[in-house]
């Protein structure tokens, strides 16, 4: 496994230009607005309010 990240990657299969698609970015952000966290003691409940 070691072997597979031990050298860097080749500039042709690395896109300089990394743009998300805006579908991306509102997927992202429609789920960060939904996304509540409620911390109770030492326990932490993720709930997604759609």
């Amino acid at each position: 496994m070691a072997n597979l990240y031990s050298e860097p990657s080749r500039a042709e299969r690395v896109s300089k230009n990394l743009v998300p698609k805006e579908e991306t970015i509102k997927f992202l952000l429609d789920y960060s607005k939904a996304l509540s966290v409620i911390d109770y003691h030492n326990l932490k409940f993720e709930a997604l309010l759609n």
